[in-house]
């Protein structure tokens, strides 16, 4: 096997609801503890899965990887790199793409580029290369001077993901990457995520999607409740089962109730 790019060492995050908040959540709590003393390793040229219905610490725990909030505890290595001690270095290493992230309505994909490029330090020569890759490769090359408030929603997720692949990082961690995309383009950004995995990439998604783990990753983990239930190469995970069968007899053990 090759060797871990990251390794997540018993990393956990607790949340202080608002009363709001309680009332969405349905808890009595005043607490929610995201992400319970979660470790995994991701090994360089993988692509793994962290699986999860809503709610579960998915995007919690990529945040944390990120180093866009500290864990309470734990801690995790990315490259080498401490995301607590080191985490100017570790965003170096990463791409990062969230559902959620915004693109100002009133910049362009060309604009927004070349401005994620400078932040990179990336020269000016490098820049148009992979401007003219990343925008031919996914059909923005039209769009290029178009602002984001009219653009569609698939063009924006692909505008997204080149601006987050500025700096050609060797690990990318990609929040939902096809949550709420047409069939078309949610096959094109899964494409894509294959031909990074070929050409040597470390990457980890989340996902509520069984198809697209079964599609795309080598190895899944199994988050419920923020802790990690099962993790291992996805064909020793399931046997006889499907990754649904696992994951719903998995969700009733834990819950203790059928669904």
């Amino acid at each position: 096997m090759n060797h871990s790019l990251i390794s997540v060492e018993g990393i956990s995050k607790t949340f202080k609801l608002s009363k709001k908040q309680q009332k969405l959540t349905k808890v009595d709590s005043k607490y929610l503890k995201a992400v319970d003393n979660l470790s995994f390793n991701a090994y360089e040229g993988e692509i793994f899965g962290l699986l999860g219905p809503n709610g579960a610490g998915k995007t919690t725990a990529l945040r944390i990887l990120s180093t866009l909030i500290k864990p309470d505890s734990g801690d995790a290595l990315v490259d080498g790199y401490s995301i607590i001690t080191q985490p100017e270095e570790v965003r170096s290493k990463i791409g990062f793409l969230t559902g959620e992230l915004k693109l100002e309505d009133f910049f362009t994909p060309n604009y927004l580029f070349d401005f994620f490029s400078s932040v990179h330090n990336i020269s000016s020569s490098v820049r148009e290369q992979r401007k003219e890759i990343l925008f031919s490769r996914f059909g923005i090359d039209g769009f290029r001077e178009v602002k984001v408030a009219n653009l569609s929603s698939g063009m924006k997720q692909k505008t997204s993901l080149a601006v987050s692949l500025v700096h050609d990082p060797n690990i990318i961690i990609f929040d939902e990457p096809t949550n709420g995309l047409d069939v078309l383009t949610a096959k094109v950004v899964t494409d894509f995520l294959l031909e990074l995995k070929e050409s040597g990439k470390t990457i980890i998604i989340s996902t509520h999607i069984f198809s697209l783990v079964e599609r795309i990753c080598d190895r899944v983990g199994i988050l419920i409740d923020g802790q990690m239930e099962v993790c291992d190469r996805l064909e020793r995970l399931t046997g006889k089962l499907s990754l649904e069968d696992l994951f719903f007899l998995l969700y009733q053990e834990r819950k203790g109730e059928n669904i």
